[in-house]
């Protein structure tokens, strides 16, 4: 029982600490040296040549509105469409992060294979093969093995035909993207 009040006690007294330190916060926010009013060096185009393009995030269905900065054919800013009929000028954090994963150098841009313990670029054609290979020596063994996942930018049509080509293949293992 005394670990209990003991818990109890630190909990509140952290809560304590935290509602202290946000209650002079915020005051401090409110000051001029804290938050301001963008310049109109920082407004203004941050890469020389450089044009917008209206376009839609694909994090997931939504489908929220964004103005992405291309230069030289290269994403390289984005900003929110205000005048978005969806989004309404808003975002999620996923949405917001878009731009840092199209640009990670961490992002897969082909085909690679893992062969000796070193990754290996190879075609689409034979990844393709590959993989239809794969799969149809699963569903000769054991299709129950196999799962299908639908996207989130799919419609009810496309949905039901990934469903409908989980039966074929002879499995219920069928799920959506935005649920997992």
């Amino acid at each position: 029982m005394s670990s209990t009040k003991e818990n109890i006690k630190l909990a509140r007294r952290s809560f304590l600490k935290m509602a202290t330190l946000s209650s002079l916060a915020v005051p401090m926010l409110g000051r001029s040296e804290v938050l301001r009013e963008a310049s109109e060096d920082e407004l203004k185009e941050a890469y020389e040549g450089s044009k917008k393009v209206k376009s839609v995030c694909t994090a997931c269905s939504v489908g929220c509105g964004i103005i992405a900065e291309v230069q030289n054919g290269v994403w390289v800013r984005q900003e929110i469409a205000q005048d978005h009929p969806v989004s309404v000028g808003g975002h999620c954090c996923k949405g917001a992060d878009m731009i840092d994963m199209v640009r990670s150098h961490v992002r897969l841009k082909y085909p690679m294979k893992k062969e000796n313990g070193e990754w290996k670029r190879i075609t689409y054609e034979q990844a393709l093969d590959e993989i239809g290979e794969k799969l149809a020596a699963y569903r000769k063994e054991n299709p129950e093995s196999v799962m299908f996942l639908g996207s989130a930018k799919l419609s009810n049509e496309q949905a039901y035909y990934i469903r409908k080509f989980g039966a074929f293949f002879g499995t219920n293992n069928v799920d959506h993207q935005a649920r997992i």
